[in-house]
Order: structure tokens, then C-alpha cells, then sequence
């Protein structure tokens, strides 16, 4: 079964101009055109979508469910179209569990006030690459540098190391911690997408780890109190919740906070988002 683009539009034209022959005006083509169109739709679908008398045209039952099927196909595809040669609409930025901490507001307000063609969308994705392999982003803040060629990054700023710990354990009373305070509990990680592997500490001691795979699930075992974390500054802002505290580690480096993009296709404002954000780490 070939269903063509032409005969959608044929098809909706007829519905909403009402006759044949405005349908052919809208479309800038004959009459008969129109008539050979249809019937072609008709054909390959294997069912009759209008009903036409000598005064109107009107769908059947089937052909008023394939009108609006029509429509949002059409839709779907006048944005793929307007996405592609545009000049790029949108700016999607991914990112797997926090996306720049305290500054996102600042970041989100000074780009639509700077960029207001350019709208911006911050998606989150719980992936290695924070949406940029699944198509789901153009640019993705990533806290790990990328091991695949195919990425180009820019590092855009650093932050602190912190401990996640649930409100009753005997180290939130502390104002901030080592290395050394946590390596007797067990530390939640997240494999794909963490900053925190067991290589932070000494080899003779290293804390046992359990794995977990997204930020609401290793949030909530944190706050039962069987397991610790240790996270980016920006998850300290983006996810404050009863019953968790964060606290600094001194002695653990800072986290090198990266766009990246594909080398190959990098969206225009590429650059503009990576000087934006360098700016707002800083502090300008």
C-alpha cells in the first residue's frame, strides 16, 4: 500500500473547501487532477472516504477518521520541513539528572531575552550522552567527557563534589565532609550517567556500591538511610527534598561541567550556548 503526501492534501482540501473544483483552486491544479487524486487515495486504502452529491461533498464515517489521521500527518510533516530549513527554531538541550543547577533560571530567562527567534528546551534524558545519540537533543550537558569521537565538547564550568545523605544520618550534622567519611558506607551510583565511581578512593578503601538508574529512585534510597550518594553541586539544587541533605566534600575534585554536540552537525547557536553558560559559571 503507497499512501503519497499529495493525496493527503488532496484529500483535506476537498474536506475544507467544500467542492471539487475549490479544492483544485487551492491546490493550483485542475479539476480532474483533483478527481484523479482521489480516487488513487481511495484505491490504495481499499475504501470510499467521500460521499459526493451534486451539491456537496461530504466524508464518510472512515474517511472523517482518515481526514484527521491526514491532518496530523500534514502537521507533522510542514514541521519536519520547517525544523530542517529554517534556519533552526529551537535549541533542545539535554541532560540526564540536573541541568546547570542555580543557574538554569538565569540561563533560560537571559536566552529568550537574547535569543527570542531561538526557543529553548530543556529535556532530560537518562542516558551516557543525555539524549544526544537518541535524537532527543541538539546540545546535551554532560559531567563526564564523552569517550565517542563522533562528540565535540566545550568544558563551560566546575562544580563542587557533595555528599547526599539522609537527614538522620550522624554525618549531616556536619557542616562538610572527606573522602574518608563515606568509605565505610555503601555508596548509591549510577553507572551510565554519575560522576561517582569507587576510583575516587584510596584502593584499600573503597566503600561497596549499589547501582541505581535514575535520580527519583537513588533520592529515595538515600532518604531511607541505606545507602549515601555523592552527586554534582547542580543536584543539590534542582532536587532539595525532605529528609535529604547535602553536604561538601573537601577533598574530592571539582566536577568539569561540558556541553557536547555532534562534531558533524552542530546547531548554529552551538557557540552562543557555550559562551552563555561559560559566563553564568563565572559569574558574570
Amino acid at each position: 500500500m503507497d499512501v503519497e503526501l499529495r493525496q493527503l492534501r488532496c484529500l483535506v482540501a476537498i474536506v475544507d473547501e467544500g467542492t471539487f473544483t475549490d479544492a483544485a483552486i487551492a491546490l493550483g491544479v485542475s479539476q480532474a487532477a483533483v478527481s484523479r487524486t482521489l480516487a488513487s487515495l481511495e484505491r490504495a486504502l481499499g475504501v470510499r472516504l467521500l460521499r459526493r452529491t451534486s451539491r456537496a461533498v461530504a466524508p464518510t464515517a472512515t474517511g472523517l477518521r482518515v481526514v484527521a489521521q491526514a491532518r496530523r500527518v500534514l502537521g507533522e510533516v510542514d514541521d519536519l520541513v520547517r525544523e530542517a530549513t529554517s534556519g533552526h527554531t529551537s535549541l533542545r538541550i539535554g541532560y540526564a539528572w540536573s541541568a546547570v543547577g542555580r543557574h538554569t533560571p538565569a540561563f533560560q530567562r537571559r536566552w529568550a531575552r537574547a535569543h527570542p527567534g531561538t526557543d529553548l528546551h530543556l529535556v532530560r534524558v537518562n542516558s551516557a550522552t543525555a539524549g544526544l545519540v537518541e535524537g532527543a537533543c541538539d546540545l546535551a550537558v554532560v559531567r563526564r567527557p564523552p569517550d565517542d569521537r563522533r562528540f565535540g565538547s566545550a568544558i563551560v564550568g566546575l562544580e563542587r563534589r557533595l555528599a547526599a545523605l539522609s537527614a538522620d544520618d550522624a554525618l549531616a550534622s556536619r557542616r562538610s565532609l572527606r573522602l574518608a567519611d563515606l568509605g565505610e558506607r555503601t555508596l548509591l551510583i549510577d553507572r551510565r550517567t554519575g560522576t561517582t565511581t569507587p576510583d575516587l578512593w584510596p584502593a584499600d578503601s573503597r566503600p561497596v556500591t549499589e547501582e541505581s538508574h535514575d535520580i527519583e529512585d537513588w533520592l529515595n534510597v538515600i532518604s531511607s538511610g541505606r545507602c549515601v550518594g555523592m552527586t554534582a553541586e547542580s543536584t543539590a539544587h534542582q532536587y532539595r527534598r525532605p529528609g535529604i541533605v547535602y553536604r561538601p566534600v573537601r577533598d574530592a575534585e571539582p566536577i568539569a561541567v561540558r556541553l557536547a554536540w555532534w562534531r558533524d552537525d552542530p546547531h548554529p547557536a552551538t557557540q552562543t550556548a557555550v559562551e552563555l553558560l561559560t559566563a553564568l559559571y563565572r559569574g558574570d
